[in-house]
């Protein structure tokens, strides 16, 4: 084994007449990435930056600006002078260099899902910071990994690959359609937006800013978006990057501006209420690129795609949808006087087939029952932990878990090692906490009961699932045993939205599309006009109880609660309701086999009772739906 380490004496210096070749990364400044803005004289001062000044007299001859040189071929060269063939090519290749993303080769990363992957220095910059680094331990599906053994990944190559997506669809844009005049600076920010996207994400990613942030901080609205656009400034503050951007051809602040409205929408939201054109980064002429990252439009983006294909790689989940075909066929068209995305006619069914693989991944393990319990008791430990976990930000403030968002000093320091904080600690104050994580840790987790669905979704608020929960305890089955006491806090309530990606909308009906025939023209292609197969509905609501209580008794006493308060609900029947109460579930006429065609005998209740041990009738409650 010594001989594989390198000894002392073995170290080159000076004298040895061998120096080890140090990491090169460019630092020019690239002036010329704004050609498009360039007059007459800015393109005459770029030729002779490449030594091509000789024929800065014919350019200037023929008015050539920056807008034209996109469209000057070796006739056109020819045409005004430029005789020999070698010359041409000459002033070709320099010009081409100006809509080409820089080609310096600076680090190559061999990723399982893209295979090797090249990436610009300014972005290697970026990825080599604390903030980025913070990603490593940041699991991409949080509390999955505790039920996929293979879901280890992390957002740090989920981001890496997210940016590098970005740059193979804006650069198959610019080289399909120059019109569009995508710059280098364009193509930059889309990449550094990619990269930078998941900045803001908290330990166990969803579960931080979906369940644990509403529940400890339930007076504030905040997103990891909004975190991910914040910790971007504090990123390139602290390690002095705006020199190093500068000097990569980008424009401060306005292309700052153009990356963080990418990630996080219009940053300006209250003037942007009545303008037309919401972002300042980029003018309404380059619409198309804010669909690229994160598309509010449709949802169809780099970041889909990436999480597609890594999360069913280390799932080991069939992926259906292939992003290299979206990639042949995008194009940008003219939708109602602005520039959108689009894509051929007959690839509708891929799109349809892309919706349906998130719905796939979300029913088969995002939502995954024992997924979902393990993220609730994350959350119960994480919120009786709360203010005993201290974390140092800016000027040596004290920060908790729950607050370390507002400063992202502090929230640097929180990723997933929060777990194993509580879990390893010997706090008396983290005591309930750490048995909880124990408990997780030893498989004794809380039980599903079943899960069911209501006929409509439901607009449901905290207080209808506190109630709820009561509902359950006091749905105490006629004919079941009365020796098991059970109540409200021993149930959970989780509530479930499946859907393609916009709520109740079909998302593919904000899609255009373009024929072979017709490049330039945009058309919507209707669910119809594709298969009888497709969806009717595009959202569903599903229902999902727990009980606390682990034993036997308390579990078969439970179930059948659960039956009744479904039967009380007008909710459909659970799955297994025949086996886990076989004597309550004929009593409901719409849950026979020769009746599926709703939950009631006209499918029109609306009101329904729930039934006290002792018989009586509780006061009916209310349920709105959407």
């Amino acid at each position: 084994m010594e001989n594989r380490k390198r000894p002392l004496e073995a170290v080159s210096s000076p004298s040895d007449g061998f120096k080890t070749p140090e990491k090169r990364v460019s630092v020019v400044r690239l002036p010329d990435s704004d050609y498009i803005r360039w007059g007459v004289g800015e393109t005459c001062q770029y030729l002779r930056r490449e030594g091509l000044g000789e024929w800065e007299d014919k350019f200037r001859a023929q008015k050539i600006t920056g807008v034209g040189l996109r469209y000057l071929k070796d006739a056109d060269l020819e045409k005004i002078g430029v005789e020999y063939l070698g010359d041409r090519l000459q002033i070709l290749h320099s010009l081409n260099k100006l809509w080409q993303i820089e080609a310096e080769t600076s680090k190559v990363f061999n990723d399982p899902i893209h295979g090797h992957v090249e990436l610009h220095p300014l972005l290697i910059k970026i990825i080599d910071t604390p903030q980025f680094q913070r990603l490593r331990n940041l699991k991409q599906l949080g509390a999955t990994y505790f039920v996929f053994p293979g879901a280890s990944h992390n957002r740090f190559e989920h981001s890496i690959g997210v940016g590098y997506l970005a740059g193979r669809l804006v650069q198959a844009l610019n080289e399909r359609q120059p019109e569009l005049l995508i710059s280098r600076r364009d193509i930059l920010c889309v990449q550094i937006a990619g990269l930078c996207h998941d900045l803001g994400h908290g330990p166990f990613s969803h579960m931080f800013d979906g369940i644990f942030i509403p529940k400890a901080r339930p007076g504030i609205t905040w997103k990891h978006e909004t975190a991910s656009s914040a910790m971007f400034d504090y990123l390139i503050n602290d390690n002095g990057l705006k020199p190093v951007m500068e000097q990569h051809g980008l424009v401060l602040p306005v292309d700052l501006d153009f990356i963080k409205e990418q990630i996080a929408g219009p940053l300006d939201t209250n003037a942007a209420q009545g303008q037309e054109w919401r972002y300042k980064g980029r003018p309404e002429d380059k619409s198309f690129l804010y669909e690229i990252v994160a598309n509010k439009r449709n949802g169809i983006d780099v970041d889909k795609w990436d999480y597609f294909a890594r999360d069913c790689y280390h799932l080991g989940i069939q992926n259906n949808f292939d992003y290299h075909r979206f990639l042949k066929f995008a194009r940008v068209c003219k939708v109602d006087g602005q520039k959108h995305i689009c894509t051929r006619d007959k690839e509708v069914g891929n799109l349809y087939d892309m919706f349906h693989t998130r719905n796939c991944l979300h029913r088969r393990a995002y939502q995954h029952k024992v997924g979902s319990i393990i993220e609730t008791m994350i959350t119960e430990a994480f919120l009786k932990a709360d203010k005993h976990i201290k974390i140092e930000g800016s000027k040596g403030k004290i920060f908790t878990l729950s607050t370390a968002i507002d400063d992202m000093e502090a929230y640097t320091k929180l990723t997933d090692h929060v777990f194993e904080q509580i879990l390893h600690s010997s706090s008396v104050e983290l005591a309930e906490a750490r048995q909880i994580l124990r408990n997780i840790v030893c498989r004794r987790l809380y039980k599903c009961l079943g899960q069911t669905q209501p006929d409509k979704p439901l607009s449901v608020t905290q207080d209808m699932i506190n109630n709820w929960a009561e509902d359950l305890a006091e749905s105490i089955p006629q004919s079941g045993a009365q020796d098991i006491s059970l109540q409200p806090e021993d149930f959970i309530v989780n509530v479930i939205v499946m859907d393609y990606g916009m709520k109740e909308k079909n998302p593919i009906n904000n899609v255009r599309f373009y024929c072979k025939d017709d490049l330039t023209t945009a058309i919507q292609i209707r669910k119809n006009q594709v298969s009888k197969l497709l969806p009717e509905q595009f959202v569903e609501q599903l229902i999902r109880v727990y009980c606390k209580k682990t034993d036997d008794k308390s579990l078969e006493a439970a179930k059948k609660h659960f039956v009744q308060w479904c039967m009380d609900m007008n909710f459909s029947k659970p799955q297994d309701g025949d086996i886990i109460a076989p004597e309550l579930t004929p009593l409901k006429a719409s849950w026979s086999n020769n009746n599926e065609g709703g939950d009631g005998e006209d499918g029109s209740s609306r009101e329904v009772n729930c039934v006290r041990a002792n018989g009586q009738k509780k006061a009916k409650t209310q349920l709105t739906f959407k």
